[in-house]
């Protein structure tokens, strides 16, 4: 199946999911993937992840005229080498997803529902978080805390965050298909970032999205 969905936002944002249903060469043509890149998927030797890093190579041709390059900073967070626009990726089983903007960092996740996702509760959740939990939709609650975070972590580009503590999920009670979130980013100097995320649930997964 070729590009799920793209949307484009009036700040400039550009979401786009890709639904994997072809095979590996199918992709690959798909793709356009510059002859470097394609070098390096080929010697994953895991096939879902080939899969996954074609799509998103799939992606970035839907979106951009002319061909990009996609680079890894130390800590593994994508950069593209040759424009302006800053890039979060994200990849759960069928789906691959990439958030770019042209003027703000970014940070997007997709989870598939299915994930059992009690272990997060205990893991990243501080004690305000697991009280207001609710038991008829605790997992949906917790894929969607656990995707916030981590949009939010790739959003701020610092390594060592402590999700229990330095992240901060408002109380909310999750949609069918879509809502908004609120959150607070506590940074190393103890300031206060307040943002605002929002997520999307379709075909069994969820997707959260987060700019600043």
């Amino acid at each position: 199946m070729p590009l799920y969905k793209k949307e484009e936002f009036k700040d400039g944002g550009i979401l786009a999911v890709w639904q994997i249903t072809e095979n590996e060469d199918e992709l690959k043509i798909i793709a356009e993937t510059p002859t470097a890149e394609q070098e390096s998927i080929e010697q994953m030797p895991a096939h879902q992840r080939r899969l996954e890093s074609y799509a998103v190579r799939a992606l970035l041709t839907e979106i951009f005229d002319e061909r990009v390059y996609i680079g890894y900073e130390e800590d593994d967070s994508p950069y593209i080498k040759n424009t302006h626009y800053k890039i979060s990726i994200s990849h759960s089983g069928e789906f691959a997803c990439i958030y770019v903007h042209q003027n703000t960092n970014v940070g997007v996740d997709i989870e598939s529902l299915s994930r059992n996702f009690d272990a997060v509760e205990k893991k990243i959740l501080s004690d305000d978080e697991q009280e207001y939990l609710n038991e008829k939709y605790k997992q949906l609650q917790l894929a969607l805390i656990w995707s916030a975070k981590e949009a939010i972590y790739k959003l701020m580009g610092e390594r060592n965050i402590n999700f229990a503590k330095q992240i901060q999920i408002d109380k909310f009670m999750p949609h069918d298909d879509e809502g908004k979130l609120d959150a607070i980013f506590i940074d190393y100097e103890g300031d206060e970032h307040e943002l605002e995320l929002f997520y999307q649930i379709f075909e069994g997964y969820e997707m959260v999205w987060v700019a600043m």
